[in-house]
């Protein structure tokens, strides 16, 4: 396959800075160092021996401002598919791929606050856009902090002011196929407190059939210094959202008309519907200079109604947990060391009915509830204890060591059965220990160099831990994996930053969605899988004075996935591609400040061939896309602000899939339904205001 136009530019792009800034290397100029500040691994990014990336306020609002995942793919080894605001399926390093609607072995956390559920599903969207300060990924099993999260971790920072800052502020975002988004916040902040509140109504009619979205959310973080060693911090997030749902359509279809609706979602006018809470508390004491706590309760609650033309699903899905983490820095003998020691528990009560859904018997009315048909309830128990050491063994080198020790209890109550003495079908995972070991050698001040090796695990979902009689598979085990990492992190005199990580995954007891009926899967073991790969980073400042800035970025991925030992419905799939991921991914793109008051970004990101499905007999096309952003900032008064911005998505009408259903079958010799089309060219723009106190 021949590459895009753009990435013969690409590459010459990055050979000429090379060029350029060899001639010029200087290590006693620096770039600003970049701190993380997610709450396990908080340190600099470039002495940090794994795969980090962030994504910081510019990064994150370079678009629309309307999905948080947005920027996800300017990341190397992140791919993120949307098939709608509401859906999106988020994998690490081809991790996560073959998931079929939405996003799982990948762990993300809101701060402290598990916004993944206890078998790994994970909702990320709901969480808004601009109550968010940054995010942060690790890339690969991260399993002696966090436990279960195969693919990697997602921290996502809350926004709070700056000390002594207090201000409120007004946007409105609009723009095309109905969009329009409202925005009020308010921060306060004193020396020994803040506090941040936000509220926010995003509505669009969407560029699809049956694609209404309309979703309303509230977000509230305080943090009280209680003395000179102890902090309260209060989170809390509550979302109601109501999203239509189009489903993927055949390649047919795709071709004819992509604004095109699934039929039968669309007669049943399919939808879903939820009302969700996060709380949590954290207390912080510092006991010493060398001894430090957190300790975190929370809880999160979904009560969700989803009428799909196969069934409508009522569920209910609550759980309380806690996490506990101490650190401690010392000197032994005359080596500095780290350490941090914890725990994290987690209960969770999970209730789904299934009941009929009568459309067909009700034309243009949409979904229309029946019988129940079936009605479960599952209580999963999960236990992780986490050590991590690290250890500065001579000048410029360190090393760090760490293990996880987890279980996972879960029982499972037909609540369908009139019979009383009907038993709980119990079950368990056997106990994981899931070690660590990283080195991280330092060639200069700004050029590091570090190895990890680490090991992961997922644990099945609710759906893939039942067989088809809606019974537990004990049989069933959670997919392990092996991580093997060499990297490269450094600046190059006062630009040039660059990141450079070469990896291998291998990846037993694969979880397979095995197809029990139309639109329902059950889970099985089924094989191993290979994730080779290189990434690629690049940031190249270019300040030629304080009215002319520039900042190019660039990223790019090169993929070898595929299966190593799989066997699945008597057909032997070894050797080939690994579905649902592309081989190749390239992100590059431009941000200009010109006059400290106008900003122009630009992104480019190309997708190679995905295989859609295990066969390899089918693959989707490559695209790119092409986005545009343009803003302006305008000082009203000495304390008010206001920012004007507008925007094109997809400026190259490109006709694309930005989402695939890996392994679709069609029925009653229907086309598969592979396809989410994406969205064609299409505008935005918004304007805030802010008035600083």
């Amino acid at each position: 396959m021949k590459a895009p136009f753009f990435l013969y530019g690409f590459v010459f792009v990055v050979c000429s800075n090379w060029s350029i800034q060899a001639q010029k290397l200087q290590d006693s100029t620096l770039l600003d160092q970049v701190i993380l500040k997610a709450p396990s691994w908080q340190g600099e990014l470039t002495k940090t021996p794994a795969a980090v990336n962030l994504l910081e306020q510019p990064d994150l609002n370079r678009g629309t401002a309307n999905l948080l995942t947005e920027s996800f793919n300017r990341i190397p080894g992140v791919y993120t598919q949307a098939g709608a605001l509401n859906t999106n399926r988020i994998s690490i390093r081809g991790i996560g791929s073959r998931a079929q609607y939405g996003t799982n072995r990948v762990k993300a956390y809101f701060n402290e606050i598990p916004l993944s559920t206890g078998d790994g599903e994970t909702v990320i969207n709901d969480i808004d856009l601009d109550v968010v300060d940054r995010v942060e990924i690790i890339k690969g099993p991260n399993s002696s902090l966090y436990g279960s999260g195969l693919g990697g971790v997602i921290q996502v920072m809350p926004f709070a002011p700056e000390e002594e800052q207090s201000f409120t502020k007004i946007s409105s975002v609009f723009g095309s196929y109905g969009l329009q988004k409202q925005t009020a916040s308010l921060g306060y902040s004193k020396k020994n407190a803040s506090v941040f509140a936000s509220y926010n109504h995003l509505k669009q009619e969407g560029y699809r059939e049956n694609s209404d979205y309309d979703r309303q959310s509230f977000h509230l973080n305080s943090s009280i210094s209680i003395s000179e060693k102890s902090t309260l911090s209060i989170l809390g997030n509550f979302t109601c959202l109501k999203a239509y749902i189009p489903s993927s359509i055949s390649l047919s279809a795709f071709k004819e008309n992509p604004r095109q609706a699934a039929f039968t979602w669309k007669s049943a006018k399919g939808y879903e519907s939820y009302d969700r809470l996060l709380l949590g508390i954290s207390y912080a004491y510092q006991f010493s200079e060398k001894l430090g706590q957190t300790t975190s309760f929370f809880t999160n609650y979904k009560n969700a109604y989803e009428p799909r033309p196969f069934d409508i699903l009522k569920q209910k899905i609550y759980n309380l947990g806690a996490r506990t983490r101490f650190t401690y820095q010392n000197q032994v003998f005359q080596l500095p060391i780290k350490a941090s020691i914890g725990a994290e528990v987690l209960q969770e009560n999970y209730t789904g009915s299934n009941f009929e859904n009568l459309y067909e018997d009700f034309p243009n009315q949409g979904s229309v509830r029946g019988e129940i048909i079936s009605n479960l309830e599952q209580d999963r128990n999960y236990y992780n204890v986490f050590a991590q050491a690290e250890i500065q063994a001579l000048s410029k080198l360190k090393f760090v060591g760490g293990i996880n020790i987890n279980t996972t209890k879960y029982t499972l109550s037909n609540l369908f059965t009139e019979e009383v003495t009907t038993p709980k079908s119990k079950g368990n995972f056997k106990t994981i220990l899931a070690p660590r070991i990283a080195a991280l050698y330092e060639i200069t001040r700004q050029k590091n160099l570090y190895l990890n090796i680490s090991k992961g695990f997922s644990i099945p979902t609710v759906d893939e831990t039942l067989t088809p009689q809606g019974n537990i598979n004990n049989t069933l085990k959670p997919e392990i994996g092996w991580n093997y990492e060499l990297g490269f992190k450094g600046s190059w005199g006062k630009n040039v930053y660059t990141e450079v990580a070469l990896y291998s995954i291998q990846v037993k007891d694969l979880l397979v969605a095995e197809r029990v009926g139309k639109d329902r899967y059950v889970g099985k073991n089924a094989g191993k899988t290979n994730h080779n790969g290189l990434e690629f980073l690049l940031k190249y400042n270019w300040n030629f004075n304080q009215n002319l800035q520039f900042q190019t970025y660039a990223s790019a991925e090169l993929n070898a996935y595929s299966f190593d030992d799989f066997k699945d419905e008597g057909e032997d799939y070894s050797g080939n591609e690994l579905t649902g991921v592309p081989e190749h991914k390239i992100n590059f793109g431009v941000d200009a400040v010109l006059f400290k008051h106008f900003g122009l970004n630009t992104n480019m990101l190309w997708i190679s061939e995905i295989p859609l499905n295990d066969e390899n007999s089918l693959y989707s096309s490559s695209y790119q896309l092409l986005n545009l952003k343009a803003s302006y900032n305008l000082q009203l008064l000495s304390n008010m602000e206001m920012n004007f911005s507008l925007g094109v998505n997809n400026l190259l009408n490109e006709t694309y899939a930005i989402s695939i259903l890996p392994n679709a079958v069609g029925f009653g010799g229907k086309e598969p339904r592979y396809f989410y089309p994406g969205n064609d060219r299409n505008f935005y723009g918004g304007l805030s205001l802010n008035y600083t106190l």
